[in-house]
């Protein structure tokens, strides 16, 4: 099978869900998280980590994993959860959303990155860089991007000074600009670091 690198399954024989999330880094706008469950004979040269993938190629593949995947499912915390638990546990809310809404219960969890809280005693295993190593976190990563992505999209059609469409959230310079100019709305995390601090005085 042509994985172009990328592991099929970490358990063979298992019913394994790759999961991951897209916004941890932003401003702006929920964090999103997907679950995947692919069959065994699943096979994509072109997936990757969806941040070497151009938007093109994301929105290219997302149509193939959920047509082929034997389920999905696609959650998100909201800037007020972010806010309230701190985005690396709002970041693992979403995934145990995500892997509560497949249809098909997961005898393993391949999570991308190196925190993780157990989901329904489910085993379950964090793998840096997943997104690059399995097909699974791949696929997860994929879909978790192109849902954030067009939810920011959408959002941008509300507040068009913050760039969302372009930026999707995160802290470009127009998107700080904007901040300073029209203030923050409901979608921005007050817990994060919204304003650059200045970084000499101007004497």
């Amino acid at each position: 099978m042509k994985t172009d690198g990328l592991l099929p399954f970490m358990i063979p024989d298992c019913v394994e869900a790759g999961c991951d999330e897209a916004g941890r880094g932003c401003l702006a706008g929920p964090v999103f998280a997907a679950a995947v469950v692919l069959p065994s004979d699943f096979s994509c040269c072109q997936l990757n980590d969806s941040k070497q993938l151009s938007e093109k190629q994301r929105d290219k593949l997302r149509p193939l994993i959920e047509k082929e995947a034997l389920c999905f499912a696609v959650a998100q915390c909201s800037p007020q959860e972010i806010d309230e638990v701190n985005i690396l546990w709002a970041s693992v809310k979403a995934m145990h959303k995500a892997l509560a809404g497949l249809s098909l219960k997961p005898e393993h969890i391949l999570v991308d990155g190196n925190r993780f809280r157990p989901f329904e005693n489910i085993a379950h295993t964090c793998v840096v860089k997943g997104d690059g190593k399995y097909l699974s976190i791949a696929a997860a990563s994929v879909l978790a991007k192109t849902y954030r992505d067009e939810y920011m999209s959408r959002l941008h059609e509300q507040f068009p000074a913050y760039d969302w469409k372009q930026n999707k959230g995160y802290p470009t310079q127009t998107h700080r600009d904007a901040i300073l100019s029209h203030g923050i709305t409901t979608h921005h995390r007050k817990s994060f670091q919204l304003f650059e601090r200045q970084l000499k005085l101007n004497l």
